[in-house]
């Protein structure tokens, strides 16, 4: 101890002052409680003068609404609806419409993507030469345009329903969409599915037995046999036992048009393909600087040790360029649910044609519609980027990163 004189305690207004760094962070300070103040006030303006319009108008406000009965009909559902439901109803079906195309363009824009890029870095030259082309025309094109070539140059193109092409008597093709066999469940489905999750279960754990198994011991343990012995025979034995757990319903045509079976409307199709090829050229270009980003060291090692190509690429390239990969990619994912919303320009049934369109104009509630609106494409965003950053988490501890 030196015997210093303890120093005084300070004030409340000393210690405020200290804390936000002297007579300048006062300043700073008061500056933010006059913006916050002034935003406050905004705020309070116009929910005033929006409720004040509201009222001259005589629009009712709130979301009663959504328990009223919508009266207009969509055309493609995933989910039953007739014309007596509720825009809460119709609010549930554009979500699922929105939901069905945006993960079908996921799905296939990923996959084109992968096969794109890596073709760009093909020692193959027509290959490589014929991937950068598709890269160049296609992100350079809107996509508003590319869907509308879709619909109105292939798919409006096709013949009609009578004159539809035939492919096996079972899926027709023609200018108002797509009929194919559509499954219809029977009572032995649920054995059947039953049998199929006990055999992914035993493989899974046939899986993590080998694993241990070669961490402890550093022998491989051969399962691949009874592995595809359950998965094949247990779905199989339960056919067997209790039937088919499948039918199918096939399309015929009546009049001008076909019924039964399952119905592709050409608004989904045009909008799938668009977005899943326009999202796919962005895709390509981010998997070809995220494979260039592994040190070519990594290529070598692993052709030293005897691995092709595909090998070197699955098991040593693209896990480490998954670190690079992921975070653009989930943009690009971002991206293409929210370039969903253009389907409006083809009639569509999404999220924005029926709800944030059609409800819309039949209510004028707008701010309440639109405010649902963004609140689920915010939602749906943050989804995303949370099931990715948790991919990418898992993918950073896999390759030790």
């Amino acid at each position: 101890m030196t015997g210093e004189a303890r120093r005084p305690p300070l004030q409340l207004g000393a210690r405020l002052r200290h804390a936000l760094g002297g007579q300048a962070g006062w300043r700073g300070f008061a500056l933010q409680v006059v913006l916050v103040v002034a935003l406050a006030w905004m705020a309070h303006e116009i929910v005033g003068n929006a409720r004040d319009n509201l009222a001259t108008q005589k629009i009712a406000s709130g979301f009663g609404f959504l328990w009223s009965t919508a009266g207009f009909g969509v055309s493609q559902t995933l989910i039953p609806y007739s014309e007596t439901d509720t825009y809460l109803r119709v609010l549930f079906v554009g979500l699922t419409n929105t939901l069905a195309v945006s993960l079908l363009g996921i799905v296939c824009a990923t996959i084109i993507g992968f096969i794109v890029g890596l073709g760009r870095l093909s020692p193959n030259w027509l290959l490589a030469r014929i991937a950068g082309a598709y890269v160049e025309l296609i992100r350079n094109l809107p996509l508003l345009f590319q869907i509308l070539f879709w619909y109105l140059a292939v798919l409006a193109a096709l013949p009609n329903p009578r004159q539809s092409i035939n492919l096996f008597d079972s899926v027709f093709l023609s200018n108002r969409g797509f009929g194919m066999p559509k499954p219809v469940g029977t009572e032995a489905l649920v054995p059947f599915v039953i049998a199929i999750v006990l055999a992914v279960v035993i493989a899974i754990a046939l899986r993590a037995v080998a694993r241990r198994r070669l961490f402890a011991t550093g022998q491989q343990m051969t399962i691949w046999p009874i592995a595809v012995a359950a998965v094949i025979g247990l779905p199989l034995l339960a056919a067997v036992v209790f039937g088919a757990p499948l039918t199918f319903e096939y399309p015929v045509l009546r009049g001008f048009n076909f019924s039964g079976g399952l119905r592709i409307v050409p608004e989904f199709v045009a909008l799938a393909v668009a977005l899943s090829t326009y999202s796919a050229a962005f895709i390509a270009e981010i998997v070809r600087a995220g494979v260039q980003s592994v040190h070519k060291g990594q290529t070598e090692a692993g052709a030293s040790l005897g691995l092709t190509r595909g090998e070197v690429l699955r098991l040593i390239v693209v896990p480490q360029a998954m670190r690079v990969i992921l975070p653009p990619l989930t943009n690009q994912y971002l991206n293409l649910t929210k370039n969903s919303s253009l389907a409006v320009a083809i009639g569509y049934p999404d999220l924005v044609s029926v709800f944030a369109g059609t409800t819309l104009s039949q209510t004028g509630q707008a701010i309440e519609i639109i405010a649902i609106t963004m609140a689920i494409y915010l939602i749906i965003s943050l989804l995303t980027s949370a099931l990715m950053s948790i991919y990418g988490w898992r993918m950073s501890r896999s390759v030790g990163t």
